[in-house]
């Protein structure tokens, strides 16, 4: 009868905690995957005067862009951007010609820590760029970095610094600054 009865409790046990549910709920869970979108306005030193060789230009390129920004988790995230260094398209050369920059970049993104509501972060993308004293594409490396400050739950603003190589002969060494805004999407 002993043998029975424990027999029978084990069973009762066993069965009772396979259909048991969790008591409580979980202290931490996963954010997952999060897409960010914005656009930004730039200023640009676009490392060509008209002469034939990379030089400072006395003109500054102004644009406009966009970027979006996919975060899987704390340490991997990927930021892609494209950019149309348009406004100002000064003249230069004999005969003149005019200036543009357009770049479509994309590359991992790591951010540094989080200070309150601003989070820096430095990049390092690769793409192709294109200009109106080029002929065809050219392949745009660039590296830059910059500050993220969330303004609410969905938007964040961004200050950013991006210095570009652009590899062509010679070689092109523009550089600018851009601030926008992104919403977050996910």
């Amino acid at each position: 009868m002993k043998r029975f009865t424990l027999a029978l409790l084990c069973l009762l046990l066993a069965a009772s905690a396979l259909s048991a549910h969790a008591q409580v709920v979980p202290a931490a869970t996963a954010r997952g995957w999060s897409l960010s979108a914005g656009g930004e306005a730039s200023v640009a030193q676009p490392d060509y005067a008209g002469t034939g060789v990379a030089q400072t230009s006395p003109n500054r390129l102004y644009g406009i862009g966009a970027y979006v920004d996919m975060k899987f988790s704390r340490w991997v995230q990927v930021e892609g951007e494209a950019r149309f260094m348009t406004f100002n398209p000064y003249y230069f050369g004999i005969p003149p010609t005019p200036n543009s920059e357009t770049t479509y970049l994309i590359g991992p993104r790591l951010p540094i820590f989080t200070f309150k509501k601003a989070t820096p972060y430095g990049k390092f993308l690769w793409g192709l760029g294109s200009a109106q004293f080029l002929t065809g594409t050219s392949q745009v490396l660039a590296y830059g970095g910059g500050v993220d400050y969330k303004l609410s739950r969905r938007f964040t603003a961004r200050a950013d610094m991006e210095y570009q190589m652009w590899r062509v002969h010679p070689t092109l060494y523009p550089y600018g600054l851009s601030l926008g805004v992104a919403y977050k999407i996910f």
